[in-house]
């Protein structure tokens, strides 16, 4: 369990701190310039975390979405994958990961990762009082929409698919509806180390999509948010016909509902400042963040725990 049952949002953070940097090192126990408490609520930060690089995907969706508000990015490398990892050990990461993004005093905390989302969404939101957005009903929202044949595929990590969250949430949604999951283990790690159209990626494809595409799917659920950044591979494998699901966009419109029921949308005219911090050396994670998002991101700053 937590420090305490309940964290409050307005008690994790230290007013008047600016971000201190210790040879690219920031302590979990100091704030960014985002940190401070005279901001009012809606002007607070949004957190995402994630296992590692894949989250941006979530991100960069609610910056296009949502383009005035700021967003605190939470980057595990020095864990990830999470998706082969026990239960209470992914609950216990994304405790950690709260932590560290409450310090940044954030207004709500996107869980952009398919395996915490599947272990600890229901455990985060109970023991933090502030909103815990989560990818997987959101996805499955829209791949239960655009199925004609209810025909739907999800591919994802080892703890994800065991959790069976995704099969739950569609056949919740959509009764009678024909599931199909796969384990695609390696694909995290390919992100991770920038294939995103490599040869070899793509034979792993042909062999981990080869029941999906015999079961018929016209729909398949990326649920992982780091296989986005394979949609092209993915895409040329189960062929045109087959509709590709990206929860970070609806998960993005999710947040913007949430934000806007509860009056939290930032009103400053400043333009916004993002700020991007893993748990492991940096310079690796900017790296294959340019690759996609086709652009340096700001300074990133790794967090000590």
């Amino acid at each position: 369990m937590p420090q305490a049952s309940k964290v409050r949002a307005s008690a994790s953070g230290r007013a008047g701190l600016t971000m201190r940097s210790r040879g690219g090192k920031v302590s979990a126990e100091e704030g960014g310039l985002s940190a401070r408490l005279d901001l009012l609520p809606g002007d607070r930060p949004i957190g995402v975390f994630d296992s590692g690089i894949g989250g941006l995907t979530v991100a960069q969706e609610i910056t296009r979405l949502l383009p005035n508000e700021q967003i605190v990015y939470f980057g595990d490398t020095a864990r990830v994958p999470y998706g082969t990892k026990s239960r209470e050990s992914v609950v216990r990461f994304s405790r950690d990961n709260m932590n560290v993004l409450l310090k940044y005093n954030v207004k709500v905390v996107v869980v952009a990762c398919n395996t915490s989302t599947s272990w600890a969404l229901g455990i985060l939101r109970r023991e933090y009082a502030l909103p815990v957005v989560g990818v997987i009903e959101p996805g499955s929202r829209r791949a239960v929409e655009v199925s004609d044949k209810g025909r739907i595929g999800v591919i994802a990590t080892r703890s994800t698919v065991a959790s069976r969250k995704y099969e739950e949430t569609i056949r919740r949604m959509r009764p009678g509806a024909e599931v199909i999951q796969r384990a695609c283990p390696l694909f995290v790690q390919l992100v991770e180390e920038g294939w995103l159209d490599h040869h070899v990626t793509e034979q792993i494809a042909q062999e981990y999509l080869a029941d999906i595409r015999k079961f018929g799917v016209d729909t398949l659920i990326l649920g992982c948010t780091h296989y986005p950044l394979l949609k092209p591979v993915l895409q040329k494998v189960v062929g045109r016909n087959v509709a590709l699901i990206d929860s970070g966009t609806e998960t993005a419109r999710e947040v913007k509902m949430l934000l806007e029921d509860r009056q939290l949308l930032r009103c400053s005219r400043r333009p916004p400042r993002h700020e991007f911090l893993v748990s492991d050396e940096p310079e690796h994670f900017r790296v294959v963040a340019k690759r996609f998002l086709g652009h340096d991101l700001p300074r990133v700053r790794r967090v000590l725990f």
